[in-house]
């Protein structure tokens, strides 16, 4: 078996149900399975999935075991040759497994690899890319520097700026939300680490894999859309795992003083409390008018009724009318579109090719019957069931 795709579930059955599906497109040409581990949810995605996919192999686990016990009980579980970690509030594309598969076979240092993530308004996530969070490169990060001097390759660090976004190269350490490597290596180095609980584990492996000689690689070729917002809430006790998983970190692989211990829980309370403010002041803003672009002209009077607003119907006789449609619509406006009739990798491009406009995006995925997507990473995400 070629790759085994895990993914870890806490509490959002519709995001799931989104990746799940856009996943399944996705591995119809690799010999590949689907396991999804439930750390306990309170809402129906195990029902979801037991009942919408009954090939996909489902772990439930009785009580929240974390982010890296949970997605080491799931690689216990895998056949292929290659596993991908993968967030549940994340869509790929009909292309994202060929293209990384047939990127990490050419690689003789492989380590792990990481792809473009954009959130659902379509922005690039930094994330994607970083490098070592030494103390110098935190301090880069804690005092914006980065900011301050991006083009230097002293301050540039932490987000990888050596490379761009759309630009393929090794980095040091890649996302948790989507990482694709050998299962053998996966194993050698221990998987996560389970005496972290969140926040650290992305880093630790990443550098763990570093440290046995081996290349981590940002692949620029494909783009997948983490909503990022639906699966990490920040409140209170983001803070308090955030330090945790910070310190956690520096204690494994650092030593330093005690001036720079201090100096790094400084930094980190503001942090924390400066990704607290985003959590809660996004503000929502209801869409001025909605297009819908499907081939099912009874849908949008459906959704005008529910929407309790005009929804304007866009034909689509080819797909490649969308994107020169997309030029008339003002900004305020919100593009429904039927993954009926539009491939994830279509929705994906629309989306990321019409960040700048103020157009906000949703979701209505293949015979089910909610829209859903997110207008920030700081969003948690928005559901409209349509039954």
């Amino acid at each position: 078996m070629q790759l085994s795709v895990i993914i870890l579930n806490y509490n959002v059955r519709y995001f799931l149900e989104l990746c799940v599906l856009s996943v399944q497109q996705a591995l119809k040409d690799v010999d590949s399975e689907i396991i999804v581990i439930d750390n306990n949810s309170p809402d129906d995605s195990c029902d979801m999935i037991r009942s919408r996919f009954p090939d996909v192999k489902l772990i439930v686990n009785t009580e929240n075991l974390g982010f890296p016990k949970g997605n080491n009980i799931g690689v216990s579980q895998a056949q292929g040759n290659y596993i991908c970690i993968l967030n549940p509030d994340t869509v790929v594309a009909e292309d994202t497994f060929t293209k990384v598969l047939a990127f990490a076979k050419v690689q003789q240092d492989l380590g792990i690899v990481g792809v473009n993530l954009i959130d659902g308004a379509g922005n690039f996530l930094p994330e994607s890319k970083r490098g070592i969070p030494t103390p110098w490169v935190a301090f880069t990060k804690i005092t914006s520097l980065y900011k301050v001097f991006p083009k230097s390759k002293y301050f540039n660090r932490y987000y990888a700026e050596h490379l761009s976004e759309n630009q393929t190269g090794k980095v040091e350490i890649l996302v948790g939300a989507f990482m694709v490597m050998k299962r053998d290596l996966y194993n050698e180095v221990g998987g996560f680490d389970e005496d972290c609980f969140m926040y650290s584990d992305d880093i630790d492996l990443s550098y763990m894999v570093l440290k046995k000689g081996k290349a981590n690689y940002y692949l620029a070729e494909t783009t997948v859309i983490h909503y990022k917002g639906e699966s990490t809430i920040k409140d209170e006790k983001y803070m308090k795992r955030f330090q945790e998983a910070m310190n956690f970190f520096y204690k494994k692989h650092f030593k330093v003083s005690f001036l720079f211990s201090l100096f790094m829980k400084t930094g980190i309370v503001f942090f924390s409390i400066v990704k607290m403010i985003q959590g809660k002041t996004t503000i929502k803003t209801i869409p001025k008018e909605y297009f819908l672009y499907s081939m099912n002209d009874n849908l949008s009077e459906k959704l005008s009724s529910i929407l309790q607003n005009k929804v304007t119907f866009c034909n689509l006789k080819k797909e490649k009318m969308v994107n020169s449609s997309l030029i008339y619509i003002g900004k305020g406006a919100e593009v429904i579109l039927d993954n009926q009739y539009i491939s994830f990798k279509k929705c994906i491009d629309m989306i990321k090719s019409e960040r700048h406009k103020k157009i906000t995006f949703k979701i209505l995925p293949k015979n089910t019957t909610f829209l859903i997507g997110s207008d920030s990473s700081n969003d948690r995400g928005k559901i409209v069931k349509i039954t």
